[in-house]
């Protein structure tokens, strides 16, 4: 599950039935605007910004929205948001009637779609010319954003792979916790003694998690994709489906039931929090979410094996229309979201850790929330073992492969079909999923 695509909550009824009657309304209006309005000038500018989110978000956004107005009074929004559902569907029939939003939110799972529809404007003469800085922001998070060499999305947070696990559980059996840097093997020792001793899942079975994997296959010198073709074989899926069943032998993860029941569930009911496991499989700004659904104490580990593998993950950008009549203004909107301190105080860590760091370094030393200063403190470790190289934006289609993981994983899961079948016929759906021959 990404934590891009959960929202802490949901929107009102009437909030929700206000947002879909009033955004053709809004783009329209704002495709009016004057051209190349600036925020430096007296010129009235109105830009409509769309994105998803709980109502937490909407109240954060639009606080950091009115602290740019306040700064620049000719400049004011068309503020439209809504739940994760449904919301790449509206936005899918606002652009292809060239009504895009100045500015939208938007993640992996579509940013590359967007940018080769040429919706997306190219935002690097903007870095070139200071007006959009990103010498802020971790050099994997800022290539994240690129597509074809294109700057099209800019990070407004950061995340990497996590693995939660259950601290008080562990506490109780005087079991040790799990450890940054463990293999792959030693990790299911140390859950299938989990389960032996303290009688309950050592860790979700993370066959059907996609961020496991793609962390699995870069540190085997893969990757999940290069460019527009997937970067496994089959042999890799093998491996990958082998080491769960043989996981599963040992004990180390639930039944297959309730292995179903963590692929399909929100952060919210991850088996961490619902007593079922003793680890999940997250994002790690993902912790605070988690938190609010148990009593236990949470600990933080990087996934197994060698953490040069994981990346600075942009968990949402802000993209710009490529349409937009106002494009400088929609630029540097962008801009002080990413980058303004007292934005970054706005904000907080709602769509993950803020881009630039030092921001975030402000932002740290405000938190008081514990979990959150936890997440902080292992995303920064973390960072110092990060590799060089960050992957490429996930190709169109990225978002059906995830669904073919889960649908094949459970079928070897379940018995309806071994590790090779399963792995042939996950390569065979994932190239078909992104258009590959």
């Amino acid at each position: 599950m990404d934590s891009n695509s959960r929202t802490t909550g949901h929107p009102t009824r009437r909030r929700l039935l206000a947002a879909a009657l009033a955004v053709p309304l809004l783009l329209g209006a704002a495709a009016c605007g004057d051209d190349e309005g600036g925020s430096g000038n007296s010129d009235k500018v109105e830009l409509s910004i769309f994105w998803w989110g709980a109502d937490a978000r909407a109240e954060l956004t639009e606080k950091a929205l009115a602290l740019y107005t306040q700064k620049h009074p000719n400049v004011t929004f068309k503020k439209t948001w809504q739940a994760n559902q449904g919301y790449y569907d509206k936005l899918a029939t606002l652009t292809a009637g060239g009504n895009a939003p100045d500015i939208f939110q938007i993640d992996d799972n579509a940013l590359a779609e967007y940018a080769q529809r040429n919706v997306t404007l190219d935002l690097t003469p903007y870095t070139s010319d200071g007006k959009l800085d990103v010498t802020k922001f971790p050099e994997s998070l800022r290539k994240y954003g690129e597509v074809d060499g294109k700057l099209v999305g800019v990070a407004m947070g950061e995340n990497t792979q996590g693995l939660v696990y259950d601290k008080t559980l562990l506490d109780k059996n005087k079991l040790p916790a799990p450890t940054t840097g463990m293999s792959w093997d030693d990790f299911v020792a140390w859950a299938a003694n989990v389960s032996k001793v303290a009688k309950l899942p050592g860790t979700q079975d993370a066959s059907a998690v996609y961020q496991a994997l793609w962390v699995y296959l870069r540190q085997a010198g893969k990757d999940l994709y290069k460019g527009n073709q997937i970067a496994f074989d089959e042999a890799d899926m093998t491996k990958w489906f082998q080491l769960w069943a043989g996981a599963r032998a040992k004990g180390a993860t639930p039944t297959p039931d309730v292995i179903h029941e963590g692929n399909d569930s929100g952060v919210a009911k991850q088996l961490v929090v619902t007593g079922k496991a003793g680890t999940s499989w997250v994002w790690t700004n993902q912790m605070p979410e988690l938190k609010k659904n148990t009593k236990s104490e949470l600990g933080l580990v990087a996934y197994p094996g060698d953490t040069s593998a994981q990346w600075a993950r942009a968990s949402l950008y802000f993209s710009v229309f490529r349409g937009t009549k106002n494009k400088d203004t929609a630029v540097d909107v962008v801009n002080f979201l990413a980058n303004d301190p007292e934005a970054g105080m706005i904000l907080g860590t709602d769509r993950g850790l803020p881009p630039n760091t030092d921001v975030r370094a402000q932002v740290e030393a405000a938190v008081t929330d514990p979990n959150m200063k936890q997440t902080i403190k292992v995303q920064n470790e973390l960072g110092k073992l990060f590799g060089p190289t960050a992957p490429s934006v996930p190709p169109k289609g990225h978002s059906k492969v995830k669904t073919e993981l889960i649908r094949v994983a459970e079928e070897v899961l379940y018995g309806r079909a071994t590790p090779e079948a399963g792995a042939a016929a996950f390569v065979t759906a994932a190239k078909a999923a992104i258009g590959q021959s």
